[in-house]
């Protein structure tokens, strides 16, 4: 099983252990390890490539389930015959790709070569994001610093729109970069592809605040944008609430079918990954295909292969 190709019959047998997944509420581990294993979209000589469900970390806190734990399960499940370890990986409230291997060497050759992609200007990641707004421009390039600021008793990611040297030099503040492109719009929301040269953590959330389009169930970043008369603007960190659930309008909350309460899951996906002799692709979860469908946002297009 190779490519993009089985990108579509992924989607097929998926089924309704994702849909749980999307909601924000995973099941157990044997149910976890049925909807991973029903998610394997590339499997290569030391190469495995699945779609994680939202809400999965890659390392757990202790107790917790995470992708980490379930990986000896999962290789002996797949009859694979050494200790599978990740390449690659989205966040915890991400869905979509994970690279995995089970041979270090490969595994050093792949992360270089993500390293020299990234360092001569290619972009080997591409994720897709439901966004609240839509960016005054239909594409361009996101260029910020960004660094960890404590708030109280946690710590937040914060951007720095002109960092010094020094500071960048000492390792205090990150220069990131985003390449970002409108795939459609409808009713104030639209459908972005996102392509980040630089990682950094939470850097797309942040990113899209910046564009005034915070995704759509990113509960950590959408209060930095406010809205005067129906148009937005970014409130300064010093001003910035606590984050909590995000706030979406009655006319929004009515066309995605959503009662008060209800938490959405983050709308980012890790829809493309590039590697030296292929292109992997994995469909995008059942809550991201019926966000589209209510929102009459266009599908997502399906990589060559």
């Amino acid at each position: 099983m190779a490519g993009c190709g089985g990108a579509a019959r992924v989607a097929a047998r998926v089924g309704q252990g994702a849909r749980t997944a999307g909601k924000g509420r995973l099941r157990g581990p044997d149910a976890v390890l049925g909807l991973l294993e029903a998610s394997v979209v590339h499997q290569e000589g030391a190469l495995l490539a699945l779609s994680k469900p939202t809400g999965l970390p890659v390392l757990g806190r202790p107790g917790e389930l995470s992708l980490t734990a379930l990986l000896p399960a999962l290789r002996r499940r797949l009859g694979l015959p050494a200790e599978l370890h990740v390449v690659k990986a989205p966040a915890r409230e991400c869905s979509g790709l994970v690279l995995l291997s089970c041979c270090h060497r490969a595994t050093e050759q792949l992360q270089r070569s993500f390293t020299t992609a990234r360092r001569t200007g290619q972009f080997p990641a591409t994720y897709s994001a439901v966004t609240v707004g839509v960016p005054a421009e239909a594409e361009g390039e996101i260029r910020v610093g960004l660094r960890w600021q404590q708030k109280g008793d946690t710590a937040a990611v914060v951007a720095v729109p002109s960092p010094g040297r020094r500071s960048v030099a000492r390792g205090e503040v990150k220069s990131t970069l985003t390449r970002y492109r409108l795939l459609g719009a409808a009713g104030g929301c639209a459908l972005l592809q996102l392509q980040p040269r630089t990682a950094f953590p939470e850097q797309l959330q942040v990113h899209l605040t910046l564009l005034l389009c915070p995704a759509l169930g990113d509960h950590q970043h959408a209060s930095r944008v406010g809205t005067v008369l129906g148009q937005p603007f970014l409130l300064p960190p010093q001003e910035t609430p606590t984050p909590h659930a995000q706030v979406l309008d009655a006319e929004l909350m009515s066309r995605l079918q959503l009662s008060p309460h209800r938490r959405l899951p983050l709308h980012l996906h890790l829809q493309q990954l590039v590697l030296p002799h292929t292109v992997l692709c994995a469909p995008p979860p059942p809550h991201f295909l019926r966000t589209l469908r209510l929102l009459g946002l266009p599908p997502l297009p399906l990589p060559p292969h």
